[in-house]
């Protein structure tokens, strides 16, 4: 089963601090605690990160010129053009500086506990083929190009969810460049 998430259906919420906004993909479960949770950011001025306690977060620059990224310890690191990216601790306090106005980025955060998350970048020219694995979820975010699924086509800032019953497998077909994510349970 793929289920087609276009851009024009994830939620768009204001962040507390008022700096930004969260367009929100998808999260597991969708009620209440989430054991991961995918995201996109538009960041409008300087500002801290908002922690997050028991998780491992992965941030991609999708688009402006960039952030520093200032953690409390003192150390910096830079997400540059095109498609800078970090993962880091939730516990970790930082602050992010624009580079040169606003950016838009790409946000994975899972519970460490429970989840075992992996974020690929990846172009895409024709053909696509994954394999099933027992209790993988995949995501998939279209960075660039377009995404032909069994289910539908996808463009730019959509996302499907599939999972792949072992011993199948799916193909995808395109053009372009995609974030793929895939989430299995700790075992």
């Amino acid at each position: 089963m793929i289920e087609l998430l276009p851009a024009t259906t994830h939620r768009r919420e204001r962040w507390k601090n008022g700096g930004g906004w969260t367009r929100e993909i998808l999260r597991f479960p969708a009620d209440g605690a989430w054991d991961w949770r995918i995201s996109v950011a538009e960041v409008g001025c300087d500002g801290p990160f908002s922690p997050f306690p028991g998780c491992e977060r992965e941030i991609v620059l999708i688009s402006g010129q960039g952030m520093e990224l200032h953690f409390a310890d003192g150390q910096m690191h830079r997400l540059v053009p095109p498609h800078g990216r970090l993962r880091f601790s939730g516990e970790r306090p930082l602050t992010a500086l624009l580079v040169d106005g606003p950016t838009v980025d790409f946000n994975l955060m899972w519970r460490r506990d429970a989840i075992d998350a992996q974020l690929l970048h990846r172009p895409i020219v024709g053909s696509m083929l994954f394999f099933g694995e027992p209790d993988v979820t995949w995501v998939l975010y279209v960075l660039a190009g377009q995404v032909r699924t069994p289910a539908g086509v996808l463009d730019v800032g959509d996302a499907a969810r599939f999972a792949i019953p072992p011993g199948e497998r799916r193909v995808i077909e395109g053009g372009g460049e995609v974030l793929l994510v895939k989430l299995a349970p700790k075992s």
